[in-house]
């Protein structure tokens, strides 16, 4: 194995001879950069409003928009631990930090809804070079497991709290200035992480690799966006042959991505690794919950916005209490799991999510911010708990050599867990709303934004009507969306729990 350092570097591979302030300094650099590619998740929650008054954008637009950035993102991040075990954990770090600051660039100036989703799309292509790097990284510096897993524990909370603290930061900035905002603020911090980044960390790659396999690359790209295609259409109720498709392709060429994994002596993602059930277990957990955190911002975003007529930062400030939460889950795991294990960690963090789309369910309507406050708090708890066991569990199952692999595994379903939250509940979500709205223009049952704009436009009586209408098809549809996610979360959570050995606990992983 080569391992190569900034010269001057006083630490040993892996980091074993780095000072204690030296490796929480490498931390806070890494954590710097994953705030930011954790916020792009959700930042533009609250500035689709006012996006949508800019742009107006198609209901299709507007998807696309809030979510390609987490699909193409996640399609490319097995390809891109892969690529930093090969040529140099910290170069690609940079230079996919680069482009997410050249990018930002890019969507801040769009003068379309297209041109701004090529922004989102070249963000994910960044974020997909940073993420796995982070992670990796971490597990390269921090030897001690007991060490790592505070580390990792941190590094979950800025994850978790960035994709929380994203509508926050989001609505102060496009109730300051515009939703362009949102975007422009990326560009100082890419500037100065990257001149810390290149003073501070470390670099790590292994000689002892083969060529990338681009061929396997490519069928992980297209598996994952076909599918992710497929999903968000077809939950939609009203499909195209081309959308089923596409869902059948993407299990295919993922079959086949899988396939060839195996027969290769050096793959991109060493698809055995899921024959160890806490491994496999680990990744559902992070899916699932980033997929309800993901599904629970969108949407909550929304309602604060057209239900109740909250500014884009008021609206941000209520969405608050899921970043706190997330924060404190995410420290709270590793003193938790050196005394319930792994398991149990998992365990308490998905049933906290079950809990917070169980209120919603149950809660009379018209809903009210307090019942949406409390289902921030459970599912941001059960968010923070589940990110860090679940990291904590990927990270310690494979060897310093292949930490890209890990890496690329958990940050593949974090970013395709928000992307198909949005994407899944948001369709459906959608398709129950508009059902509602049978009868109404046809404006009006394609989004609340459309209504919203449609009775604008009417002015008077019939704007207020039409109005009144759409918030309560919204409000109806959250909660038969909420009794969706209920079946899907308790599904996914017995399967997980069911997986993770008894007393399985991570410093005795690997």
């Amino acid at each position: 194995m080569a391992h190569s350092a900034r010269p001057g570097d006083q630490h040993a591979p892996g980091g074993a001879g780095t000072t204690g302030a030296g490796r929480w300094a490498m931390l806070a650099v890494l954590c710097a950069s994953l705030l930011l590619v954790a916020m792009d998740a959700t930042i533009l929650n609250v500035a689709l409003p006012s996006l949508i008054d800019d742009m107006h954008p198609s209901a299709l637009e507007q998807l696309w928009i809030i979510d390609v950035y987490g699909l193409v993102l996640g399609g490319l991040l097995v390809s891109a631990g892969a690529v930093s075990d090969r040529y140099g954990r910290k170069r690609l770090f940079v230079t996919g930090f680069l482009l997410f600051g050249a990018a930002s660039v890019v969507a801040a100036t769009s003068t379309g809804p297209w041109q701004l989703i090529a922004g989102r799309v070249l963000l994910g292509v960044g974020g997909a070079m940073v993420m796995p790097s982070t992670l990796s990284l971490i597990r390269t510096i921090f030897q001690d497991p007991r060490e790592r897993t505070l580390a990792i524990g941190i590094w979950a909370a800025v994850a978790g709290a960035g994709a929380a603290v994203g509508p926050l930061i989001g609505g102060a900035l496009v109730g300051t200035f515009s939703w362009s905002a949102a975007f422009w603020v990326n560009v100082p911090v890419v500037v100065v992480t990257v001149i810390a980044a290149l003073r501070l960390l470390p670099e790590y790659k292994d000689a002892g690799h083969g060529p990338l396999d681009w061929p396997g690359a490519a069928l992980s790209v297209v598996g994952v966006v076909a599918l992710a295609w497929g999903i968000k259409h077809v939950a939609k109720g009203s499909a195209a042959p081309a959308d089923v498709a596409a869902l059948v392709l993407g299990f295919v060429v993922l079959g086949l991505f899988a396939r060839r994994q195996l027969r290769l002596p050096d793959p991109l993602l060493d698809v055995r690794l899921f024959t160890n059930r806490a491994f496999t277990a680990a990744a559902l957990a992070t899916l699932l919950a980033m997929l309800a955190i993901g599904a629970a911002l969108f949407l909550v975003s929304l309602w604060l916005q057209y239900v109740h007529g909250y500014s884009p930062f008021a609206a941000g400030l209520r969405t608050l209490p899921a970043a706190l939460a997330t924060l404190g889950g995410s420290l709270l795991a590793p003193r938790l799991m050196e005394r319930v294990g792994v398991r149990g960690v998992m365990a308490l963090g998905l049933t906290g999510l079950l809990a917070g789309f169980l209120v919603l369910a149950l809660a009379p309507t018209p809903t009210t911010y307090p019942v949406v406050a409390i289902v921030l708090v459970a599912i941001g708890l059960g968010d923070g708990l589940a990110i860090t066991a679940s990291a904590a569990t990927l990270v310690s199952a494979v060897p310093a050599e292949r930490a890209g692999q890990a890496g690329a595994v958990s940050e593949t379903n974090y970013e395709l867990g928000v992307g198909l939250g949005v994407a899944l509940l948001g369709s459906i979500h959608g398709a129950v709303y508009a059902r509602h709205m049978a009868g109404r223009p046809a404006m009006a049952r394609d989004s609340i934004g459309g209504a919203h704009e449609k009775a604008e436009a009417l002015g008077g009586v019939r704007g207020e009507q039409l109005m009144a209408a759409a918030r309560t098809a919204f409000d109806d549809a959250l909660t038969t969306t909420a009794y969706v996610s209920v079946g899907i979360v308790a599904a996914v959570t017995l399967l997980v729990v069911g997986l993770v050995p008894r007393g399985f606990r991570v410093d005795s992983a690997h």
